[in-house]
């Protein structure tokens, strides 16, 4: 009988599952939408999924090895608990422990973070196979790293490491990082957003731009700076000097051999890697500059569901 791994990839609006081989072969996946869910529905919306996906691995004489799970937030290593701002009533859900009771076979339960679980799917099966230094830098409503070193997830002491949202890239503080944090609230996709309507609403601002107060997205952004809207482009410049001095930090720091920029915005902003680069080489240790590679994710919104399956492979490894 084959074996197979259930994946789970928990988001702020949708749940994503699939069963994953031992190759990394995507075998059978489904997604359902959180909708107005909150608290316990969440989670029973997750047993469903995993159900389904174990009805099918059945049909198809495929023998379930463990379920791994990636979440939008802080999962404790320790309690199996999670922490996911964007869900309401999840301020410490007992994920693993839901999970583990409810499912009639005693196989594992392994829960880790988006980021984490991104960055064991960019290496295992992505643009960074392989690596034992590696960066994940995502970059979505949020900003978070996923961080590999010497072939070791960093977790930290309550599994926060790599809340780079909280990164502090400007000289001075502003009341308005309380909730974000500084690199968060300027250069995620919702600080694009934020960016530009500040630029729109000053009455002083007399150039012409194709976007609209409050009725602009990331991506409207994106497209704006690529046809040389002013207004685009002064959001997007800043940007790249924010994700280049980030990288450049992070470069610094833990000296990886690739840093993997993924995420909502890096599709449509993936073009902008070179300038990014750019902008990094100025503020980064050089040796370790010159050696790192930077690039786009090639697993998409892949990565997490490859890195949550990684996780139960990895245990199965470790115990045989």
């Amino acid at each position: 009988m084959q074996q197979t791994v259930i994946a789970i990839d928990l988001g702020g609006t949708k749940c994503a599952g699939a069963l994953v081989d031992g190759q990394g072969k995507i075998l059978e996946s489904d997604k359902k939408f959180l909708g107005s869910l909150a608290g316990e529905e969440v989670g029973s919306l997750i047993i469903d999924l995993c159900f389904e996906l174990e009805e099918k691995a059945r049909k198809n004489s495929l023998q379930i090895k463990g379920i791994g799970i990636s979440v939008p937030g802080i999962s404790s290593q320790k309690t199996g608990k999670v922490w996911a701002p964007n869900i309401e009533g999840w301020s410490a859900f007992p994920l693993k422990k839901t999970i583990e009771t409810t499912f009639p076979e005693k196989i594992p339960v392994l829960i880790d973070n988006d980021r984490a679980c991104c960055i064991l799917g960019e290496t295992w099966m992505g643009i960074a196979k392989g690596s034992k230094n590696a960066i994940f830098l995502t970059v979505g409503t949020g900003i978070g790293a996923g961080i590999l070193a010497d072939g070791t997830i960093l977790r930290g002491a309550d599994d926060i490491a790599g809340a780079i949202g909280w990164m502090a890239l400007e000289s001075d503080y502003l009341t308005k990082y309380k909730d974000f944090g500084c690199f968060e609230y300027h250069a995620s996709g919702d600080g694009l957003v934020r960016e530009a309507n500040d630029l729109l609403s000053m009455e002083q601002n007399k150039k012409p731009s194709k976007l609209k107060y409050n009725d602009s997205t990331a991506r409207d952004i994106l497209e704006a700076y690529a046809n040389n809207d002013p207004i685009a482009q002064k959001v997007i410049r800043k940007a790249i000097r924010l994700w280049g001095k980030a990288s450049a930090n992070l470069i610094s720091l833990f000296n990886p051999e690739i840093i993997v920029f993924g995420g909502g915005i890096f599709g449509p902003a993936q073009f902008l890697v070179g300038s990014i680069r750019e902008e990094a080489a100025r503020w980064a240790q050089p040796v370790s500059m010159k050696k790192v590679k930077m690039a786009s994710s090639i697993l998409g919104d892949k990565a997490p569901l490859m890195g949550a399956a990684k996780l139960i492979l990895d245990l199965n490894a470790s115990i045989q």
